[in-house]
């Protein structure tokens, strides 16, 4: 690197750990270390599972004034106008589950990922629903009953309202004072109370992608923009507070399984467009910063892919918005699968634990080409397989139509669809095509 180039880059970024040197390699504990995750953990059948998430699916089942009534961070930020507002309705998965239910059975999983919101439970600080929290439970008893293994996240990217400060952003969510001590207490009522009929908790999913994109690229909630001393600290509050959750979570459920769960695209260096590797190097951070410091604590390492993409400054100002070429998807992402191949790869040679695709999907309306992606990328898993990566489970993104983020409702990703009078779930071709796939292939 010439000293000038690196000189920028000391201007730029404070961390300079963090922008300029690639990331540090995962060592592997003992085995016998207190709290390590084991690798030899024992999954039974291949999970062939779908996944969502509480936000994106759920209504809100209560009104204005009634108690329990609650608000997330993602409710403020779109009335700030940061973001799509997502309505009140959603895909009715909290008062119509059984809707979800009965398409979930269909379908022919054997797994389901689904999410707890916290602003639900705890609606106010230290208030806290029992009646939603015996919700939550008795979905997980509904779906065990079906014979579908339930996974649980305890945090989808919300924090409860009063955990955000529009006036505060720098002590909002991660970087509120208070929200560990509040985390724990969450953490404790949901995994007691679920225990009973859960044995896979995931405590948060894509702490990594959500970091970046909230505490630096200021899309999300808390909307911080450039802010890398705000990125580390609350990078090391949300592994403070995975390491807790693990914990209180094995206290309840021995034989608990702990999944952690990250957005690993596949970067790739163009030294054209990123001379110096910033860019590059910070993405490697991205994917590995937060794993690496929780790895020990999990049991499994969940692998949420989507893409592929060069790492520089270039591409992420400029980018393919919509499907441009059959090679893009509605959120302008490049389709690779090989890419899905070396990021299984790269999972497995860092942490030689077992691995879930907990999710892989496509946002598109063409039902012909996302059957095309699920085929491809699925080739590729198998592919990952015969070169000894230890892959239990593969979970299409997602089980129907939703709210995508700061996208709004402009990506169809679903297995299914709601209907016209939103009382149930509608088939899509790429559900039927699932169906059929995992009926004819209990293993890849």
């Amino acid at each position: 690197m010439k000293k000038s180039s690196l000189l920028v880059t000391l201007a730029i970024c404070p961390m300079v750990a963090s922008c300029v040197l690639p990331p540090k390699s995962y060592k592997k504990p003992d085995a016998t270390a207190a709290g390590a995750g084991s690798g030899k953990v024992k999954t039974g059948p291949f999970w062939w599972g779908t996944s969502t998430s509480s936000y994106q699916n759920e209504d809100r089942g209560v009104k204005p004034g009634q108690p329990g009534y609650f608000k997330t961070d993602w409710d403020v930020f779109a009335e700030e106008g940061r973001i799509p507002p997502r309505g009140d309705e959603a895909d009715y998965s909290w008062s119509r589950f059984d809707k979800d239910l009965a398409a979930l059975k269909k379908l022919g999983v054997n797994h389901y990922r689904f999410g707890v919101e916290w602003g639900r439970v705890e609606p106010q600080p230290g208030v806290f629903n029992e009646a939603a929290i015996r919700q939550y439970a008795r979905m997980a008893e509904k779906l065990r009953a079906q014979g579908i293994e339930p996974i649980v996240t305890l945090w989808h990217f919300t924090f409860p309202d009063w955990l955000y400060d529009p006036k505060r952003k720098g002590h909002s969510n991660f970087l509120h004072p208070d929200v560990e001590k509040h985390w724990n207490e969450y953490v404790t009522r949901m995994t007691k109370a679920l225990a009973p009929h859960v044995r896979i908790f995931v405590p948060q999913n894509e702490p990594n992608g959500d970091l970046y994109i909230s505490y630096f690229g200021g899309h999300w909630p808390p909307g911080l923009l450039l802010t890398p001393w705000a990125l580390k600290k609350a990078n090391a509050v949300a592994v403070r507070m995975f390491r807790d959750a693990s914990a209180i979570i094995k206290a309840h459920r021995k034989d608990a399984i702990v999944m952690g769960i990250y957005s690993i695209p596949n970067w790739r260096l163009n030294l054209l467009q990123d001379p110096t590797g910033f860019v590059y190097n910070m993405m490697q951070h991205q994917n590995w910063d937060h794993l690496n410091a929780v790895a020990d604590t999990m049991d499994i390492i969940g692998v949420n892919y989507y893409y592929s993409q060069d790492a520089s400054a270039l591409r992420f100002i400029k980018r393919p918005v919509g499907e441009v070429t059959t090679d893009y998807t509605q959120n302008g992402w490049e389709i690779d699968a090989e890419g899905f191949y070396q990021v299984l790869k790269a999972v497995h040679q860092r942490y030689g634990k077992p691995i879930v695709v907990s999710e892989n999907g496509i946002g598109t309306q063409s039902e012909l080409k996302k059957i095309r992606y699920y085929r491809e990328h699925v080739n590729q898993l198998r592919r990952a397989m015969n070169d000894g990566v230890d892959i239990r489970g593969y979970f299409p993104w997602t089980l129907t139509d939703n709210y995508e983020w700061a996208e709004g409702y402009a990506a169809n990703f679903g297995l299914t669809r709601l209907s016209p009078d939103k009382r149930s779930l509608v088939m899509e071709p790429s559900g039927l095509w699932f169906k059929e796939f995992i009926k004819h292939n209990p293993e890849p």
